[in-house]
């Protein structure tokens, strides 16, 4: 049963990706499909794509295969750093208001985006945030979300044949951590819709496996390795994360006694 559900989710998702969002017909119909044919404990690991699903992203997209094993055990390793996970909440908390808008305004979900920019920024090289090492040209990602200079031509911010002076320009932007967000949740709108996905919608994993598969392939598109989207699956039902971002604080009133 388990088997025939993954061959079924595998060819949901091809035949999504293999139209484009101008012929495909919309998701919702998919998602109820799946959520009938699936209980709870019947439904496979949405981070886990079967074989031909990657062939297929792999032509489309060119995305990687999973990590090296000491790359993954480093991985787990500083993600118990305790005082390195308290800096990485509170950059997130100081970006907390233009996540929260950005994605309400473009109806994507503010833990995805949160959840991304939490694994970026935690395991974020040292010292690949200063300018002179950006403007350098050693490393090809900038800024907290991790994002290239190709994003911007993709979502038409820069020309596809920027000069030396529009590049230089771009990186400026990547490091900029407001706009860092911004793009990032541009991404994840251009990728839903190359997808076929629902752009009207926010995705929701917690309540739709549909949902839950869609919110993995688009961080496995974001990052290109394969075993990153149950990272960002797991960051997404953080508790702390989650308190950051739907939480609000009320100034206690004063009162006079």
């Amino acid at each position: 049963m388990r088997e025939r559900l993954q061959r079924c989710g595998a060819l949901v998702l091809s035949l999504a990706l293999l139209f484009p969002p101008s012929v495909s017909k919309p998701s919702a119909e998919v998602s109820e499909a799946i959520n009938q044919a699936t209980s709870q404990d019947e439904r496979p690991d949405p981070s886990i794509f079967s074989p031909e699903e990657l062939q297929l992203l792999q032509q489309r997209f060119g995305v990687h295969g999973p990590q090296t094993s000491l790359a993954q055990l480093f991985t787990r390793g500083v993600d118990q750093l305790q005082p390195l996970r308290e800096l990485t909440i509170d950059q997130l908390r100081q970006l907390k208001p233009v996540i929260v808008k950005e994605s309400a305004q473009h109806r994507v979900n503010p833990m995805l985006v949160t959840a991304i920019l939490f694994d970026e920024i935690q395991h974020a090289k040292p010292g690949e945030g200063l300018p002179f090492i950006a403007h350098s040209g050693l490393v090809k990602t900038h800024g907290p979300a991790q994002l290239a200079i190709t994003e911007l031509i993709h979502q038409n911010r820069l020309p596809a044949n920027p000069s030396a002076d529009e590049m230089a320009w771009a990186r400026n932007q990547l490091l900029d951590p407001k706009i860092s967000v911004v793009l990032l949740v541009g991404k994840m709108i251009r990728l839903k819709q190359e997808l076929g996905l629902p752009s009207g919608r926010r995705l929701d994993a917690s309540s739709s496996y549909a949902d839950a598969r869609a919110i993995a392939t688009l961080a496995y598109l974001h990052n290109g390795k394969l075993d990153y989207p149950s990272r960002i699956l797991s960051y997404m039902q953080d508790p702390e994360l989650h308190g950051l971002i739907y939480s609000s604080r009320r100034s206690q009133p004063y009162m006079l006694i």
